[in-house]
């Protein structure tokens, strides 16, 4: 017995310890096993208390009368399946009939109270069916992105969501995007782990860095194109407008309406060419839009209306050229001048990190999601890293990128620079730098984590 009780003391102390040190390796050994019980034990009666039951069915009633039975009671969701995870459980339920979605995503907070979880969080898969997400812990306060994420070209693992899910930014699906936040709010980390992410893959990345270049100049072996300031800016995005009419014309003479042609060989943008001829995705970085939209004289009013009308016509109809826009900034409103707006309605993944009034948040979601307002100005100080996401679907979610050092960028982005795309059309604003050999790969890749 003596023996026995040391050992329990010791798994209960070593368990203690892991949830308070490493909360990630306390879940996989012991929390995953606790909260898989805890959920099938408390199931019938935690619904119940949340008042997510319904009466049995009438038939039940009569034929619980006819054979003097006992009265059946309160009938819970169907438990559909659960499914452990790294970060949680997924429990899938199958509404009985007279329920709703919404009074499980209403109830989602009382839930996380009975099931001793971190967060819960619901979505209505189809019809009938509905999916809880529970966190065992906080998944934010120390980033681990997994080691296999979705291969889709186009697709990049940015960041990773409050309720254990990659975050990723969909290029083809949301094609332009707005990232604000104030100063050391993560914005800049957000965007370096971005660029990080894209450099092996087959893309173009072109640059507008009018901070002279401080926060992009470094990665500059993986651009196809930097701008540092306004006057080049001007003329890059002009270029980047013909680059997009010439894709057009590729399109144009490879879709062939003639009756004999099959549906599925008329192209509509870049993804419908063959590969031969699919011209490579340009993803352009901006990064302090403001400084691209302020002015002092009347002729450095007509660079900025350049500037803005380039921008627009890009988020317009970049889309089908492959041509994706990817703006950041402190603030983007009205104030900024004329044409702001419109091309604000044109970024449809907005990312808000830290910021410091409610007004820049309204800038983000007030015109798509306003709940996120109050999430986006509710951030701390001290959460690094931490923004609300959002799209024009109304629906937000709040991530956490990983921190990626600007060593490690470097490095990455070296070590693809073959991979950069030689573009024609951007060859003069190609940055002139000495050839260096690319930094091999590190035998291990330490998972990166949020400061």
């Amino acid at each position: 017995m003596t023996w026995l009780l040391a050992v329990v003391l010791l798994v209960v102390a070593a368990a203690g310890l892991l949830r308070w040190r490493r909360p990630a390796w306390y879940w996989l050994t012991f929390g995953v096993t606790l909260a898989v019980l805890r959920v099938l034990v408390r199931y019938g009666s935690v619904m119940d208390a949340c008042g997510l039951t319904v009466p049995p069915a009438r038939w039940r009633l009569r034929l619980a009368r006819l054979t003097h039975r006992e009265m059946p009671g309160p009938r819970a969701p169907r438990i559909l399946r659960v499914r452990p995870t790294r970060t949680g459980l997924v429990l899938r339920l199958g509404l009985r009939p007279g329920q709703d979605a919404f009074d499980v995503a209403a109830s989602t907070d009382r839930l996380r109270h009975s099931f001793a979880m971190y967060g819960v969080t619901s979505r209505e898969l189809r019809s009938g069916v509905v999916e809880l997400r529970m966190t065992g812990y906080d998944v934010l306060k120390r980033v681990q992105m997994p080691a296999v994420t979705d291969p889709a070209p186009m697709r990049i693992p940015v960041a990773l969501r409050e309720d254990g899910a990659v975050h990723y930014r969909d290029f083809r699906a949301i094609p332009h995007g707005l990232t604000i936040g104030a100063t050391e709010s993560g914005k800049s980390v957000y965007l370096r782990n971005l660029v990080t992410e894209l450099a092996p893959r087959d893309v173009a990345l072109v640059g507008i860095d009018c901070k002279q270049g401080v926060e992009l100049f470094p990665l500059a072996r993986r651009f196809s194109a930097l701008a540092d300031n306004p006057d080049t800016a001007a003329d890059l995005l002009d270029a980047l407008v013909n680059h997009m009419e010439g894709v057009y014309q590729i399109i144009r003479a490879h879709q062939g309406v003639a009756s004999a042609v099959p549906d599925a060989e008329i192209a509509a943008d870049i993804w419908d060419l063959p590969e031969d001829l699919r011209p490579v995705p340009i993803v352009v970085l901006v990064d302090e839009v403001a400084e691209l939209a302020l002015y002092a004289s009347s002729a450095d009013e007509k660079r900025r209306n350049r500037i803005i009308t380039s921008l627009v016509r890009l988020a317009q109809l970049g889309r089908a050229a492959g041509v994706y826009l990817e703006i950041c900034g402190q603030r983007f409103g009205s104030e900024l001048g004329k044409g702001i707006t419109m091309l604000r309605a044109q970024l449809t993944g907005r990312t808000a990190h830290r910021v410091n009034d409610e007004t820049s948040a309204n800038m983000a979601f007030g015109d798509i999601a306003p709940d996120a307002v109050l999430a986006a100005i509710s951030i701390p100080a001290d959460a690094h890293g931490v923004a609300i996401s959002g799209d024009s679907t109304g629906g937000w979610s709040r991530i956490r990128a990983p921190y990626t050092s600007l060593r490690k960028a470097v490095n990455v982005c070296n070590r693809h620079a073959e991979r950069t795309p030689d573009l024609p059309e951007l060859e003069p604003f190609r940055p002139d730098l000495p050839h260096l050999k690319p930094v091999p790969a590190p035998a291990v890749e330490k998972s990166a984590t949020a400061a």
